[in-house]
């Protein structure tokens, strides 16, 4: 199954162009906390049913906090964030390289596509992030991030080069005096919006954790 996270993210992006263009009475964007956050993604999962590749992702970040404004009990808050992503990827469906897709050698692309292949992707992106408080010092949070960096590796679903990435993820986060730990599910999408061939694109979901200081 195919979700187009592109549209999602537009969605939630417009909301909150919105919500910010009416806040001129609002305080100053103010910082918040710093971050760092460990992200845990594969394609073998109880939503996804997948046989042609297999693919699984670990996320390191750096991110960066901001607090935007006050929506009533919620909280809007920007997330700009660093990223490295380390990808295990391989084909397992040979016949999805055809003739019709890949020319006269594609043989040798099959080949080359069927090997298990470690990727690197370097990208930054921003999360926008609606935030509130259920129990007492319990906060729920609801972020929808995109972003863009450099995948270094072709395979038969994504182009080496320039690359886009759009997040959902939903979770708690639990303040420690000063800190702050995060447990967190998410909806990954890596694609290029059709600049370059291959683009099949990557969906995959899993957990996060985080610890804010």
């Amino acid at each position: 199954m195919t979700l187009n996270f592109s549209y999602i993210n537009l969605f939630f992006l417009v909301i909150f162009g919105v919500n910010l263009s009416n806040a001129q009475d609002e305080p100053k964007v103010s910082y918040l906390k710093s971050g760092i956050q460990f992200n845990k993604n594969s394609r073998n999962n109880f939503y996804f049913e997948e046989v042609d590749y297999a693919f699984d992702i670990n996320t390191f970040k750096y991110q960066r906090f901001y607090k935007l404004r006050d929506l009533g009990r919620w909280e809007f808050i920007a997330i700009p964030q660093l990223q490295y992503q380390y990808i295990r990827h391989q084909l397992l469906n040979k016949f999805f390289v055809q003739e019709f897709n890949y020319g006269e050698n594609f043989l040798e692309f099959r080949e080359r596509f069927m090997k298990p292949k470690t990727i690197s992707f370097f990208a930054f992106e921003i999360g926008f992030q609606l935030r509130r408080e259920i129990f007492s010092a319990l906060h729920f949070e609801f972020t929808a991030g995109l972003g863009a960096g450099y995948i270094d590796t072709e395979t038969e679903r994504v182009a080496r080069g320039f690359t886009f990435l759009e997040n959902l993820s939903f979770g708690l986060a639990l303040p420690l005096k000063s800190n702050e730990i995060y447990l967190g599910f998410l909806f990954n999408h890596i694609s290029n919006f059709n600049t370059q061939i291959p683009n099949s694109g990557y969906n995959s979901l899993g957990w996060e954790l985080g610890f804010r200081f």
